[in-house]
């Protein structure tokens, strides 16, 4: 456990014993403007809800990596786009491990040879597959890869220290996101699912800032309920594109529909983006 904290050795301890029952830990910055025991319970509550996703994306993985090898392209394609929305709720922490979060969600783009680049893995890759060829074909190597960079992605967050200005900061990051390169449809350009994660980006954003909003002070009224609103906005935008199963896939949306939810989202990202300054964490 590793705990930098205030000078006060009643609050050190305090949050050494709090940390120990939360089964987590925490890194605070000297100069954080609110009580560094405030910040404990949000940061556990929040190392609970990441922990919780992980979970459901080893279950999830383990599913549609099954119905990649056995050949079932209508299945994997399927669970292709609810598979991958624990990881996006929690990319803030799972970027942190950057070669894990390579193997697991880079594009093509990001290979020299795009698709036929060897160094190309993942879901995307696996999208690839699924979608632009309508085959499981030579996959499954890809498929078992997947499932054990997840497997380690969860072994090491359950030992990660959970820095609170990265945590913090995360509920800019995943809008920031979508509206700087998402928005484009780039990411799922395949299967056209980028609502999916829209709306897994979403969530993990609004989880952040729920679980950190106590810690505002009563002059931050204003800006609460002004993201408060704008949470609002993007939801009921989101909302529009639901269908029985899912979403719609992104490729029908219209430029004026997107320009839309970009604008929203543009503008709850802006409000995001201070949290962590309002808080005396960046």
């Amino acid at each position: 456990m590793q705990i930098r904290l205030s000078r006060d050795i009643g609050s050190a301890a305090f949050i050494a014993i709090a940390c120990a029952f939360a089964n987590t830990a925490i890194l605070v910055p000297a100069n954080a403007a609110v009580e560094p025991r405030a910040l404990v319970a949000p940061v556990a509550d929040y190392k609970i809800y990441v922990t919780g996703k992980v979970r459901e994306l080893v279950t999830d993985t383990r599913a549609f990596t099954d119905a990649v090898k056995a050949g079932d392209v209508a299945k994997a394609k399927a669970l292709f786009a609810p598979t991958r929305t624990s990881y996006e709720a929690i990319e803030p922490i799972a970027e942190l491990f950057s070669d894990l979060d390579a193997a697991i969600d880079s594009r093509a783009d990001d290979h020299e040879q795009a698709e036929k680049d060897s160094g190309f893995t993942g879901f995307h890759r696996i999208e690839y597959g699924l979608f632009e060829q309508n085959s499981t074909a030579g996959l499954a190597p890809y498929a078992d890869k997947l499932m054990a960079d997840v497997l380690e992605l969860q072994k090491r967050i359950a030992s990660l220290t959970f820095p609170p200005d990265k945590v913090v900061g995360g509920a800019a990051v995943l809008m920031e996101e979508v509206a700087a390169t998402k928005i484009s449809g780039e990411e799922d350009r395949y299967s056209h699912t980028d609502l999916w994660d829209f709306q897994a980006n979403f969530d993990g954003s609004r989880k952040i800032f729920e679980l950190f909003r106590p810690l505002l002070g009563t002059d931050d009224r204003a800006f609460v309920e002004k993201v408060e609103a704008n949470f609002a906005t993007v939801d009921k935008i989101l909302a529009k594109y639901k269908t029985a199963d899912g979403f719609q896939t992104y490729d029908k949306l219209t430029d004026a529909d997107r320009k839309v939810l970009s604008a929203a989202v543009n503008t709850l990202a802006e409000d995001l983006s201070t949290l962590r300054g309002k808080l005396g964490l960046g």
